[in-house]
């Protein structure tokens, strides 16, 4: 059973605004509600994720522990799009250890940290081909930084995206070594996945 509170401001979150959940991304607070859980008293966010057509309720106590927090300001978007100017920083270990490195920035919900994912594992046309776990990562990290850029600039994801590839049109490319060189290297990294 739970009852709405009158209160539409919690830990200085109110209903209506959006915020990002780590694991999930972008959401929007829809109600601050109580409920009681074993006898005990429970204060909630509930937290709607509309795209995934999924609903969270989040204790407010632990609130900070989730990693629950505002939209990114305009000067940490700003730096987030600076960041995908730069070249790629591709390790030279094996692609499993990577991926579990990239999943962890996807899943911080530090804007800055998704940002390098997508700057790391961004193709031009120019480029081979991404494995399909290395597209899969590009496209949740991708998708995470749209809907916080189209929430902050309080545009469509459309929008958000086009001025993502605008910066990533901006970043050196990574073919530039030659494309030999680039390609036994992206041989090399299909062989690690495998």
């Amino acid at each position: 059973m739970s009852t709405i509170k009158k209160s539409t401001t919690r830990l200085g979150f109110k209903t209506g605004e959006f915020v990002v959940y780590p694991a999930h991304g972008v959401g929007q607070i829809t109600a601050i509600e109580e409920q009681e859980v074993a006898g005990f008293k429970l204060e909630l966010f509930v937290v709607s994720f509309a795209k995934d057509k999924m609903t969270l309720r989040v204790p407010t106590a632990k609130a900070a522990t989730v990693g629950l927090r505002k939209l990114a300001d305009e000067a940490v978007v700003t730096k987030a799009l600076e960041t995908l100017t730069g070249r790629a920083r591709v390790k030279r270990t094996m692609w499993s250890r990577r991926a579990q490195e990239y999943e962890a920035k996807i899943n911080s919900g530090d804007i800055i940290a998704i940002s390098e994912v997508v700057r790391d594992l961004h193709r031009s046309e120019a480029q081979p081909e991404q494995s399909y776990s290395e597209r899969q990562l590009y496209e949740a990290a991708l998708d995470r930084m749209v809907r916080e850029i189209a929430a902050v600039d309080n545009v469509t994801d459309t929008e958000a995206l086009k001025k993502i590839e605008g910066q990533l049109a901006k970043s050196p490319r990574r073919a530039a070594k030659g494309s030999e060189e680039a390609e036994a290297e992206d041989a090399q990294d299909e062989a690690e996945a495998a």
